[in-house]
């Protein structure tokens, strides 16, 4: 809406990323809206709204688009086209991790127990490579072949999350990559 105004009463277009990247200080461009009683009903009154921002840290700017990819030999690699993790703004996202035995690619086992150990061995590795640690995680999300494992995996993993512990989520899934029992991603800070 702010791009067909502000075309509409011929401004000229902005490419603000080339912008951002040459300006040594960040100037958010101010956003106007302007509406008169005529565009609503009779009643309404005409209003104004303004919004500008504006950064001085040439740094944060700077690493603002940027994003760092985690990779460790100590976890399984990933099953597709995405990274163990990824850091960005003082945080680390660690993507799914299953319970698969790092130098083989296999699972650590057909249980519950032992692949939800092995989860979390390998994600604890993808943590200290971002050089984060179980400790700094501030939600995970749990997902379950079947919720009925829900006990079980919570006593495995009150062993890495001391408190307070994260946020945390936890569901039943159709399906999970490979059949297996138990995936958990984190997000974590720095």
């Amino acid at each position: 809406m702010a791009w067909s105004a502000a075309r509409s009463v011929g401004a000229p277009a902005i490419d603000l990323r080339s912008l951002r990247a040459r300006a040594p200080v960040a100037v958010g461009l101010c956003c106007v809206s302007l509406a008169g009683s005529r565009l609503w009903t009779s009643r309404s009154k005409p209003f104004a709204c303004i919004n500008a921002a504006i950064s001085t840290n040439p740094t944060s700017v700077a690493n603002a688009d940027k994003k760092e990819v985690v990779q460790t030999e100590k976890a399984p690699a990933a099953l597709g086209p995405y990274s163990q993790a990824i850091k960005a703004n003082n945080l680390v996202f660690v993507s799914g991790v299953l319970g698969l035995v790092p130098e083989t690619g296999k699972f650590v086992s057909d249980t519950i127990e032992e692949q939800t150990e092995q989860v979390l061995k390998n994600m604890g590795e993808i943590l200290k490579a971002s050089g984060a640690s179980y400790s700094s995680v501030v939600k995970t999300t749990i997902m379950l072949a079947d919720l009925k494992d829900f006990k079980t995996v919570n006593e495995i993993y009150a062993k890495y999350f001391s408190s307070p512990a994260p946020a945390r989520s936890t569901y039943q899934v159709a399906a999970l990559p490979m059949n297996a029992r138990i995936e958990i991603e984190c997000i974590a800070a720095l």
